[in-house]
């Protein structure tokens, strides 16, 4: 099967190339973002391959049907990006991997916490100045804190897992409860609960409309003074302009975050020699207690491999059945 895969980077061709080694697909790697404006670039091909940034909307799918297109291939476990809907309309099927790696965003949510925490990215810029001085490096017992955890999914339980390990007491919130978040000693609490009794939230839930801005000014009143605040799910389940303004009021004492509402225009690109003109994501970072990488926590070898292989799976279930074996219902938009 012809695939067009866009937003391509040297690592996703590295990984799909090796899935693909026994399926046989053509895979045409594109750098640019699948948009209606770059659409016309997979005409001819029977399935695109997208990522997390790039903008699958109704125009997008539109012009995809009409250069014959038929599947939608995401190599993400987030689907917020496409118009399902349209999707449907236009008989152009959705897949996505759910699930990859869920010990790589875990450990990447650990290592955001015990960086904060122990403000190990400001102890790394002093002592490469010859700055041995302790002051304002001073952090906090992990054991005996409380986390909570806002989605206890396969990652969110396994950041539980290793937040017990460090001796926390571990809250969850999830519309669905996991007998493993339970078994590993996490507590069920309301949301509300949950936010005002953590010393750490951590943010593992999808972003649809229920939690877009989940966490806002009012959610933000109501935590610990000084609270850690973590984000490695999507970027818009935070409402930023809030949280600077919790950042400038000492509520929120220190903020990790590897993903952005608006990190399209930022994220996965060299921009060294550029000007940084999203002014929001510049006030971010003038803060000493944030810490922000971009969007690197599936970033590791095991993820990748089992992205490219799903991802490829998606591909081959579809040329055989004509259904991909993850496939996105329209349903799931509710």
């Amino acid at each position: 099967m012809k695939v067009a895969v866009f937003s391509t980077k040297s690592y996703d061709r590295r990984f799909l190339e090796a899935a693909n080694a026994n399926a046989g697909h053509e895979l045409h790697f594109i750098e640019a973002r699948l948009s209606a404006q770059t659409s016309a670039l997979a005409k001819g091909t029977v399935a695109v391959c997208a990522f997390v940034n790039d903008t699958i909307d109704r125009e997008t799918l539109s012009r995809l049907k009409e250069g014959g297109c038929r599947l939608v291939a995401l190599r993400s476990a987030g689907f917020n990006n496409v118009d399902l809907p349209a999707a449907r309309e236009f008989d152009i099927a959705v897949a996505r991997v759910p699930a990859y790696s869920p010990y790589a965003v875990a450990e990447h949510t650990i290592a955001l916490i015990l960086a904060l925490n122990r403000n190990i990215h400001r102890a790394y810029a002093r002592v490469r100045e010859g700055n041995f001085a302790l002051e304002g490096l001073l952090g906090f017992d992990l054991r005996g804190r409380t986390a909570g955890i806002v989605g206890t999914g396969t990652i969110g339980v396994e950041t539980a897992r290793i937040l017990r390990g460090f001796g926390c007491r571990v809250l969850g919130s999830d519309p669905q409860r996991c007998d493993d978040f339970i078994a590993l000693g996490g507590e069920y609490v309301a949301l509300a609960t949950l936010l005002a009794e953590s010393d750490i939230v951590s943010l593992h839930c999808p972003l649809n409309p229920a939690t877009h801005h989940l966490i806002d000014e009012a959610a933000i009143s109501t935590m610990k003074p000084g609270v850690m605040l973590i984000n490695t799910s999507r970027g818009a389940v935070v409402d930023t302009r809030a949280v600077i303004r919790g950042l400038k009021s000492g509520q929120i004492g220190h903020l990790g975050l590897d993903v952005y509402e608006e990190e399209g225009d930022l994220f996965f690109e060299d921009l060294s020699d550029h000007m940084i003109r999203d002014d929001v994501f510049a006030r971010l970072l003038t803060f000493p207690n944030v810490l922000i990488t971009g969007h690197q926590a599936f970033f590791t070898a095991e993820a990748l491999t089992a992205i490219a292989e799903t991802t490829i799976g998606n591909i081959t279930s579809f040329a055989q059945t004509g259904r991909p074996a993850h496939e996105v219902s329209v349903e799931r938009i509710a």
